[in-house]
């Protein structure tokens, strides 16, 4: 057998040069077409905040706005740059965030369970009724100088401010959620014997997790809320502190970035929820 004979041979089992290419060519025109999808579907969630900011940098540069009270975008984003080189940024941010998870984690690890337990036994609800109602009735804001007279203007006030203000979200929604538990699941599983304990984490934990879920975002909001309120009244550092500081000097731009890094803190702690809700609710059918 010639050599060409073999070559011909090996070309029809391994497929002609151009067969081959066409898989490849195939794949990355698939892949291609998905990232294109994939930024058109960003596009289109993100229009409105495009257009949003368009406005907000072309307004004031028309003149239709005075630039002193409204800076044009990129000046915000050019005097958050300023404080970033500076390193005051950073001390704000981390100062922010370390008041808002200590308060946060902790309401989570004090009322969740509490809740769970009031949603549980009836008769402990009814005892807890009144506090409850008279104290999440009470503005967290309005409780500010209270606090700030007992525990001072050190972290502990702050802190003990974010824990109250999402105390009332979390413990509300988990009294909720457990109450809501489909009766016959609960019947049904006693029926098969399981335990107590077994009850408690096979039937009401997942029932109720899905409701737990929205009153630890909503608690996730208001620790931002209460903190920067807290941040403006008593502290030397933290974003509340930015702002308020940055408009008493007169530093326009920098107190709308202030603005805009808690947003931004707000956005990643409700994506970085949203993440843990997905995966420990894998079982849960999505909405239609």
């Amino acid at each position: 057998m010639s050599n060409l004979e073999i070559l011909t041979l090996l070309e029809l089992a391994e497929g002609s040069p151009k067969d081959r290419v066409r898989p490849r060519a195939g794949a990355v025109a698939a892949a291609t077409g998905s990232l294109v999808r994939w930024f058109g579907t960003i596009g289109q969630r993100s229009l409105l905040l495009l257009v949003f900011l368009a406005v907000w940098e072309t307004t004031p540069r028309l003149g239709l706005i005075d630039v002193t009270f409204l800076p044009p975008f990129s000046e915000v984003i050019a005097a958050g740059w300023q404080l970033a080189q500076s390193g005051e940024l950073y001390d704000d941010v981390g100062a922010s965030l370390l008041r808002a998870l200590s308060g946060f984690l902790i309401a989570i690890v004090l009322f969740v369970p509490l809740g769970v337990l009031t949603g549980w036994y009836a008769r402990l609800g009814d005892f807890l009724n009144q506090i409850i109602e008279i104290a999440r009735n009470t503005a967290p804001l309005a409780l500010l100088p209270v606090f700030i007279l007992l525990l001072g203007i050190g972290e502990l006030s702050k802190v003990t401010m974010v824990v109250y203000s999402c105390a009332w979200p979390l413990l509300l929604n988990t009294i909720a959620a457990v109450r809501q538990v489909d009766p016959l699941l609960v019947k049904s599983a006693r029926t098969m014997g399981a335990t107590p304990s077994q009850l408690f984490r096979k039937v009401i934990l997942p029932a109720s997790l899905p409701t737990i879920f929205v009153g630890i975002r909503l608690a996730s909001a208001s620790a931002m809320l209460v903190l920067v309120a807290s941040e403006m009244v008593g502290a030397k550092s933290g974003l509340g502190y930015l702002i308020i500081n940055s408009q008493y000097s007169f530093l326009i731009p920098q107190m709308y970035f202030g603005i805009l890094g808690i947003t931004v803190i707000g956005l990643v702690f409700n994506a970085i929820l949203e993440t843990l809700e997905r995966r420990l609710m894998r079982w849960k059918a999505p909405a239609a």
